[in-house]
This record gives C-alpha cells, sequence and structure tokens, in this order.
C-alpha cells in the first residue's frame, strides 16, 4: 500500500472542481482546499477530511481513498446548498482527471448528509462522500 498518491489526488480533485464552470458560478469561485482564516464568503466549497486503506493486488500497489467534500452556506434554507453540492456531485462523479502520480482507477459519489451548523443554526452543511481507487506506479 502507498499513501503517495494521496496529494496527486487531492490536488486532482481541487482542480477538476476549480475547471468546473457550473460548480464555480455557484460557489462564486469559492473553493478550498483549506479554508482561510478569517472572513469566509457566504458559500463554499472545502475539501475535508479523508480516509485510505490499502487496495494492492499482484499487479502493484493501489489504495481506496475515502474523503469528503463540503458544501457550506449562510444562505436561508438548504436551496442553494443543496443545488451547489448537486454540482460538485457532477462534476466529481465518474471524473477521471489526471494524476501527477500514479493513476486514477475509478472516482464515485457514496453518500452525502446535509445538517444546521453554526450559531443558531444559521449555516447549512452538505457532507459529500467519494470513493477513489488508485493505483500507484
Amino acid at each position: 500500500m502507498s499513501y503517495g498518491v494521496s496529494a496527486a489526488l487531492q490536488a486532482a480533485v481541487f482542480q477538476q472542481l476549480s475547471g468546473d464552470t457550473r460548480v464555480n458560478d455557484l460557489s462564486g469561485g469559492a473553493i478550498y482546499d483549506a479554508v482561510p482564516v478569517g472572513a469566509v464568503p457566504q458559500t463554499y466549497v472545502a475539501l475535508g477530511p479523508e480516509e485510505v486503506r490499502d487496495a494492492s493486488d499482484r499487479s502493484g500497489g493501489g489504495a481506496v481513498h475515502r474523503f469528503t467534500v463540503s458544501v457550506v452556506s449562510e444562505a436561508a434554507g438548504f436551496g442553494a446548498a443543496k443545488t451547489l453540492a448537486g454540482a460538485v456531485c457532477d462534476a466529481l462523479d465518474g471524473a477521471m482527471p489526471s494524476l501527477d502520480r500514479g493513476c486514477l482507477v475509478g472516482l464515485w459519489f457514496e453518500r452525502a448528509s446535509a445538517r444546521r451548523a453554526g450559531t443558531g443554526g444559521a449555516v447549512r452543511q452538505i457532507d459529500l462522500k467519494f470513493r477513489a481507487r488508485v493505483e500507484d506506479d
């Protein structure tokens, strides 16, 4: 098993989202690898936690990455957040971006959870869970 493809996968996911016109339009271009300190836009997309397990076989090293992409919004109701979450899902589910290291075998949507967060539940957060299978060259 190798965790070595992780940075390349994260960069590819970030690039895939950043290059998607609909995700950019709906988020106002606020797509973060790390949410900045201080004031943030009312609505944004953030790459989140990741879990990785070995998926090596006779042909070589590989891993399954399960990662989260969060849509966070202070807009009233869940409508805007769900629309953006749908665009994120459309941009990633089944996408095959190239990696700087290794190769992506597949990228799939697994599940989502929507909840109220923040003081008084004023923030809406939708966590989208994806699974990626990678092989390390």
